[in-house]
């Protein structure tokens, strides 16, 4: 366990049960690794051992015995993967990555949407991992992205209206615009090989591209 050594630039990694492309999954000194229900099983594949298990077990099929294991009740209001988090948080991580958390359900990729947006509100950084796309959300602040970004890239309003919200460096500019929730003017968007900016003076964007297995923090 690595936990001792916590910093900045620290992450709280989540493994989920749904796919996981595992060789983006690299957690180094002062990082926490907590595996969600059947996540457990995507790393044991890997040969690696979380320092959490947590979950009802419902996806896993089995109860697992040993130390370092929290049962959760079937019926409850927090998922397992929020539940990951706010543990996470209660241990002094501000920056997460979700693996395992897009494709399969569509209720549950939905849910670690909003999860996103719970860390953001909460002053920490959220980025969802798999299926070819990394999915993060921003509120009253933005997110950069280096020249050599490719593909297509998605902005939505979270809920209400999003307004200031400047795209920069993509083929489609915005400058000082409101997004609102129920009109999807931010999809399809494209890098254009420079530097880029997503940006939202006031409210909350929830932003998708295209990219594998990225080294979000370094």
């Amino acid at each position: 366990m690595r936990i001792n050594n916590i910093t900045e630039k620290s992450v709280c990694y989540i493994i989920g049960a749904m796919s996981v492309d595992e060789k983006g999954f690299s957690p180094k000194v002062g990082d926490f690794v907590i595996a969600a229900d059947g996540g457990y099983m995507h790393l044991h594949k890997m040969g690696y051992k979380p320092d959490l298990l947590v979950g009802d077990f419902d996806s896993l099929g089995v109860i697992p015995e040993g130390e370092n294991i929290i049962r959760l009740p079937k019926e409850k209001n927090d998922t397992d993967t929020l539940y990951a988090v706010k543990l996470g948080m209660e241990k002094g991580y501000r920056n997460f990555i979700i693996y395992g958390g897009i494709g399969g359900r569509l209720d549950h990729t939905i849910a670690n949407i909003q999860t996103l947006a719970f860390l953001t509100e909460r002053k920490c950084k959220g980025f969802l991992v798999g299926e070819g796309l990394v999915i993060t959300a921003v509120k009253d602040s933005g997110i950069n992205f280096t020249a050599d970004k490719k593909g297509v890239i998605s902005v939505f309003c979270n809920g209400g209206t999003a307004s200031g919200v400047y795209l920069t460096g993509l083929k489609y500019p915005l400058t000082d615009a409101c997004l609102t929730s129920d009109m999807p003017l931010g999809v399809s968007n494209e890098f254009i090989g420079v530097e880029s900016r997503v940006a939202v003076e006031q409210g909350t964007l929830i932003i998708i591209w295209n990219e594998k297995n990225p080294d979000i923090f370094g």
